[in-house]
């Protein structure tokens, strides 16, 4: 079977102008309104926004890939790279480094151009002991003629499905440098358009050894922000790619062994884009959920103990807190962990859980619910 790289036009890849019109307008038109929605809110709300947005892009562009990253090191990664808070949360691993280096790179860096030896970067970024999984690879450079010819597959090991073959090493520095010049050359095409080309085209090519999806998603990125004009991020197609990942394997191969004419990959992909700023509502209510919350505790503050532990619980915590965790997570001893949890039922901003004994565990109550002290909630 010929595929899309085989076959009389690649790469001058061409779509249907007028039928992506309306689908590209309803995205512009949702973007619009959740910048707008962004703009009206203070520099600390939208940096939380962005914090938890690019938190989930990181964890779901591995994920698609079957590699499961810890949310809490992603976050403090994150975090610590943009200047925010970090307390209670642990220290990233070098896997974890290495993505977020990536990702943060292409979208706070929008403007510069793509280049070969950023892409490089990118790629040594991901695998920085030179190994994917127990396999040593080609690091920071194309894949070689020596490594074999490139199968790209989906699904788990052991039920892998073939949905193409990549183009052969000796094309690589040829099909790069024409992919690179066409990223970087003068908008004359909406960048929401060319977000979904740049994807599709620099995963057919698959330059290299391992890495290509995370890489082609970072560069689809890249070019979204530059549609949006900000660095900081309030929806994650990543996230929105993970959640429909079957989907998108099914259009990415149907693409691939067609011709160059890509107009059904680009109408799903702006439609997997819509969704996921409709998605980004969900994200923004949490954020000002939670400032509502700080609203209410900070008339009268807590001590540092608690306010590692509500933001913790705020932030996603999974399950309850208990008076182990509490201690756990606040680095003191149980009866100061017991003592902290009574001040924060007293007002309301903790609530027992039913059952008792050993099994009592705590919620996040209402910002409503919250008071300055016990004695208003006689």
């Amino acid at each position: 079977m010929a595929y899309i790289h085989q076959k009389p036009g690649w790469p001058e890849l061409t779509w249907d102008g007028a039928a992506l019109a309306g689908p590209l307008g309803a995205v512009r038109h949702k973007q619009g309104r959740l910048l707008g929605k962004m703009e009206a809110l203070g520099f600390d709300l939208r940096a939380e926004a962005s914090l938890a947005v690019l938190t989930s892009d990181v964890v779901k562009s591995s994920a698609i890939e079957g590699e499961k990253l810890n949310p809490d090191e992603v976050r403090s990664s994150i975090a610590l790279r943009l200047g925010l808070d970090v307390a209670g949360l642990p220290k990233a691993g070098r896997d974890v480094e290495g993505v977020v280096e990536m990702m943060l790179d292409g979208t706070r860096n929008f403007e510069k151009p793509l280049t070969k030896t950023r892409l490089f970067d990118w790629h040594a970024s991901l695998f920085p002991t030179g190994r994917s999984g127990m396999s040593r690879i080609t690091v920071g450079a194309w894949r070689k003629r020596e490594s074999g010819a490139m199968q790209v597959v989906s699904g788990p090991m052991g039920r892998e499905k073939v949905q193409f073959d990549a183009p052969d090493a000796d094309r690589l520095d040829a099909e790069m440098s024409g992919f690179i010049t066409w990223f970087n050359a003068a908008p004359t095409l909406d960048p929401v358009l060319k977000a979904g080309i740049a994807h599709f085209w620099f995963v057919t090519i698959h330059p290299f050894e391992d890495g290509n999806g995370r890489i082609a998603r970072a560069i689809a990125d890249m070019a979204l922000a530059r549609a949006d004009g900000t660095m900081d991020r309030f929806y994650s197609m990543s996230s929105q790619i993970e959640a429909e990942r079957k989907d998108y394997y099914l259009r990415l191969e149907a693409a691939q062994r067609g011709d160059v004419d890509i107009t059904d990959w680009l109408e799903w992909f702006l439609g997997c884009l819509g969704r996921a700023l409709d998605g980004a509502d969900g994200t923004l209510g949490a954020v000002l959920s939670k400032a509502r919350m700080w609203q209410r505790i900070n008339r009268k503050p807590v001590n540092e103990r608690q306010r590692l532990v509500i933001n913790r619980m705020l932030d996603g915590f999974k399950g309850f807190i208990s008076t182990s965790k509490y201690a756990k997570l606040a680095t003191c001893s149980p009866d100061t962990a017991l003592r902290d949890i009574r001040e924060l039922l007293e007002r309301g901003i903790l609530v027992q859980n039913p059952g008792g004994g050993r099994s009592t565990s705590y919620r996040l109550g209402e910002p409503d619910d919250v008071t300055d002290c016990a004695t208003e909630r006689v």
